[in-house]
Order: C-alpha cells, then structure tokens, then sequence
C-alpha cells in the first residue's frame, strides 16, 4: 500500500514531505519507565522514501555555465603610468597622509581625467580613491569603483583590489553580491595570499571563490576551492555546508554527509573562532544529514516506482532525532521523520509526531502537510470515514486560508510591483500589514527566512550610509564626486529594494502553490476514498493496502524502558516527542 500509494498521490512532487496531523483516535504518550533511560524507540523501517530538496541558499540564476571572463590579454597592454602631474601627487600625498575625504575628491579630479594625467595615473587614482572612500565608510562608493577595476584584468590594480573586495564582504551584507566580484578571479590570483600573514584572508577568498562556483552550478570546481578552507578558519563551517549542498546536487550523498559530519566534529572540538550560533549549526547539520539520508533512500525504476534502501532511511532518522529539541529546527525534524516513519510503515510513530506538533505548545506551527499523510495513512489501513472526515476538516480549514493568501497577492499584480511588495514585506517584520487574521502566521512564516532578512539587512545598511554622508562635510556631500557616492548609494539601495521584493513574492508565491498542492491532494483522497467504498479501487493501491498482519506493528505496547500514559486531552513538556498512536487496519472486513 505504501508505494502505490505513495505514487499515485504525491511521487509527483520530487521535494514534498509530507507530515501527518493528531488523529481521530485516542493518543498516547510512551514515556519512559522513571530512573530509566530517556532512549526513544529505534525506526526499524522495512521500507520508505521520498525525496527532499536541501536549501541553504538561493538558487542560482540559471543552470547554463557563466560567462567566461575577460582576459588581461584580450584587452590589450596594460598601460604604463609615467610622470604624475602636480595635482595627481598632491593627492597621493593626502592619501598617504590619510586625509581621506581631501584625498578622495582630488584623486577624483585625476581619475576623471580633469588633470591631464595618462592612462596608468588615471588608474592608480582611481584606486586610491576607493581606499579612501572605503575610509570614510563609504563603503557602496568604494564597492561601485572596486567593481569598475575588477571588470578590468589589465588594470594595474586589478590584483590589489581582490584584496578590497575581501573587506567589503565583511562589511556589506550578503545581498550586495560581492561574491559576484570575485567571480572575476581565479586560484593563481588567489594563490598569491596563501602566505603566514594573509592566510585567513586566503581561505575567505576561496571560499568566496568557492560561492561562486557554486551558485553557477559548477559544482566540483566549489568543492575543489571550499576544500582549501582549513579548519581553523571562519568560513570552515561555512565552506562545509555547501561541499555538502554541492555533493547533494552531485547526487554524492556519502561525500554530503562526510562534509556535514565535519561540521558537528569541528564544533564539538570547540577549536573554532568567530563562529555564531553554534548550536543552531549543529543542528542544522544533522538535519541536512538527515535530509540527504532520506534522499538517498528512494530511486524510481523505468515504471515510476519507487524501490526503497531501508537502511538509509534508518539513518535518517537516527540523524532527525539528533535534532535538539530546543532548536528551532526541531519541529521540522518531527515533521519530516513522520513522513519517513510512514514510509517505514511505522504509523504509530508518524501519527505521534504529529501530535506533538500540533500541541498547544507550537500556536506558530504551520505544517498544512500533516493532515493529508494522516488522511493517507488512515486510507492506508481502510479506515475511510476516518480519512473522509480529516481530509473535510483540512479542505475546510485550508480553502479559505487558500483564498485570503490569493486575494493579498493580487494586490501586487502586474508590472513594477517588486517595490510595493518590499514594503508589505517590510509592514509583515514590523506587525503592521493588514492581513485576515487566519493568515497572519502563514505569512508571516513564509516571509521570515534567513535570506530575506539578510536582504533587508542590506537596504538598511544603505539606509545608515545615506545618514552618514548627510553629516559630511558639505562641500564634500556638494562636489562632483559627493553626486557620485550619492548616486550610487541610491541606486544600490533601489535595486536591493526590489530584489529584496521580488525575493518576498517568490516566497509567497512558493508557499501558495505548495498549499494549492496540498489541496489537490486531499481531493485526490477524496476520489480514491469513494472508489473503495464502491470497490472500484485501482488493483495497485487495493493489492498493496495495510493487512491485518502488517498492522500489528502499529499496536502501541510498553517495553523495558517505557509504560503507557493514555493521552487524557492535556499536552505535556515533557511527552513532545514521545507519543505514539495505535493504528489497526479495517482492510478485508
């Protein structure tokens, strides 16, 4: 019953895991024996599967290879900087006097040419005025001239610049794209950090390097640069998870869960500097272990059905479980073993996790998928009017919600609309967007990654560069050049805007069409569910339902180290992830 139905329902949706919701039967918790061990019972999945896309970041912006990139010898010479002007060195001697603002508008002068000074001093001052406006803390100034110099290899501080770029990582938030930049350099320009007083630098260059790589789908030549960050950097734990994204998307899942193990031993070691959210890490490792275990463990054959490696699926769940249950990753742990736990047949499990999320401990959860495996699993075992009911309250519980969700993005139909979605999602983070109440957590839950709030980030950095040119001194905000670092700031500031609005509605869009689907599974149910009371099954799914035999397994029954406690309607701390659900099938009756 599992695969067939498995592939009717929902094999068509390559990353959907499907959780399960608190059934219509009683509910136990099987908590341990006290002075006993706190061990959970062990998955012994005979079979599963399913698959399930490891996001840690934006996709790339297209599967072809990028542009090659300019070479110095397809630009001609390089050119030659001769005899400076008076004027070209009196600004190299403010600069080398670290008079920054004074340096930046008379280099400004040379770099524009308003000196007469030649090609090559033209370049050198053109780099030295992003040093200096890089001083000044105008970082998007400096980053639009290290851009300008970095599109040219045979500038003469096409080299020195990699260096700049480096810093304004630092400094920029991730959304401004230096990766982008440094996507113009290759391992011998890199290479020549790799010395005692500039290895940290080395190893952010490459894993940089190594992002972009990544985001352009060149993916052995990512792992090939995140290899050469070393463990005592930073950007090791980093580097790391995405070699084992990239091994992933090679369809390597050992090498994947090599790279994740090296995460939680280089935490556990407690060697690593500057590394936040350690726990969040380790976390975030285990469940990408787990992710990539449960990936593995499906193929499809030539007919579009699903063989199963239990022993990889066993492993995922040993990995999910490994999930702190502080963390904030846990209930997605929960969720997604549930849909590991029906696929191993083990619905006691599946439909115990199920409820511990959805105790009154979580009001924020939203895991619509729940209630369509519980349906499934009910449909399993032959218990229709059961499914029948769940999947009735889900459709009327979700139709609306469908609906309202549909109604605020039509606010934003048609063109140039990626800046008024920024500011609804900017309204959505302040609490403040007019939503149906019964939305408002959706929303808010789709609109809450990691990424869009890095993207916002970004617009207010911008926002505290313009505070901080406003208080410059005048004739510096009034020179040719203060319109130039103006201009630039706002035009970074206008494209983060829409991308951070763009992003905001593929989010949302995303999270519509996923409940949309979830919908058309339930009524998929429903037609499934109709054809058994009839007997008008599909031979696939009737010859493969839950047997008495099999639903044995399900019975839930004390052991040495847990005793049963009826679920009486009260929610329990310390019973989250211990209630398990007995489940007997009707099938043959």
């Amino acid at each position: 019953m599992r695969l067939s139905l498995l592939r009717k329902l929902l094999i068509a949706s390559a990353t959907c895991m499907l959780s399960v919701s608190l059934a219509t039967s009683p509910a136990m918790a099987q908590k341990p024996k006290p002075k006993a061990p706190a061990a959970k019972p062990a998955a012994k999945p005979p079979a599963g599967g399913g698959a399930q896309a490891i996001e840690l970041d934006d996709p790339g912006p297209s599967g072809d290879a990028p542009a090659a990139q300019p070479k110095a010898s397809d630009m001609g010479p390089a050119p030659v900087a001769g005899q400076m002007t008076e004027q070209a060195a009196q600004a190299k001697r403010l600069f080398d006097g670290e008079k920054w603002g004074d340096a930046a508008t008379a280099l400004y002068r040379v770099y524009k040419g308003e000196t007469g000074d030649d090609e090559g001093n033209k370049q050198l001052a053109q780099y030295h005025l992003a040093i200096s406006l890089y001083r000044i803390k105008a970082y998007q100034g400096a980053y639009g001239i290290f851009s300008e110099i970095a599109d040219k290899p045979n500038h003469l501080k096409f080299n020195e610049t990699l260096l700049w770029l480096a810093k304004l990582a630092t400094d920029l938030p991730e959304p401004a794209d230096i990766v982008e930049r440094v996507g113009k350099y290759n391992d011998s320009q890199i290479d020549k950090f790799n010395n005692s007083n500039q290895r940290e630098l080395y190893w952010q260059l490459n894993y940089l390097l190594g992002r972009y790589k990544y985001r352009n789908r060149q993916y052995d030549d990512a792992l090939r640069l995140f290899g050469k960050v070393d463990r005592q950097s930073k950007y090791y734990v980093r580097g790391q998870f995405f070699s084992g994204i990239s091994n992933v998307q090679l369809r390597r899942s050992i090498p994947a869960v090599q790279s994740f193990q090296r995460i939680v031993g280089a935490i556990d070691s407690g060697e690593l500097e500057g590394l936040e959210d350690e726990d969040r890490m380790r976390d975030l490792a285990f469940l990408s272990m787990a992710r990539t275990y449960y990936s593995a463990s499906v193929r499809l054959d030539e007919s579009n059905s699903p063989t199963i490696d239990s022993a990889k699926l066993s492993a995922a769940v040993k990995y999910w479980n490994k999930v702190d249950q502080g963390s904030e990753y846990w209930l997605d742990a929960l969720f997604e073993e549930s849909w590991a736990y029906f696929m191993a047949g083990d619905y006691a499990h599946a439909l115990g996790n199920v409820h511990t999320i959805e105790s009154p401990y979580f009001p924020n959860s939203y895991y619509p998928e729940a209630e369509i495996l519980k349906a499934v699993i009910y449909f399993a075992n032959c218990q229709y009017e059961d499914a029948e009911t769940i999947v009735a309250k889900f459709q009327t519980k979700y139709q609306p919600m469908y609906d309202d969700l549909n109604k605020v993005l039509k606010r934003f139909q048609g063109e140039d609309q990626d800046e008024p979605f920024y500011k609804f999602l900017k309204q959505v983070r302040d609490g403040k967007a007019d939503l149906p109440p019964r939305i408002k957590i959706v929303v808010e839950n789709a609109l809450g990654d990691r990424q869009l709030l890095r993207h916002l980030q970004y617009v207010q950095v911008l926002d505290d560069e313009q505070k901080r040119f406003g208080k410059m001194p005048a004739g510096f905000r009034d020179s040719p050049l203060g319109n130039d670092v103006k201009d630039a700031i706002q035009l970074a500031r206008d494209i983060a805007v829409r991308n951070a609005g763009q992003l905001a509605r593929e989010r949302y869009q995303r999270n519509l069409d996923e409940l949309n689907e979830h919908l058309r599974d339930s009524a998929k149910i429903l037609i499934d569910i109709t054809s058994a009371k009839r007997n008008q099954l599909d031979a696939a799914i009737a010859g493969s339902q839950v047997t008495a035999q099999e639903s044995e397994r399900n019975i839930v029954k004390p052991d040495e180290e847990h005793v049963i406690w009826p679920f009486d309607g009260e929610y329990w701390r310390d019973e989250l992830g211990f209630y398990r659900q007995t489940i007997t099938s009707k099938c043959g009756r």
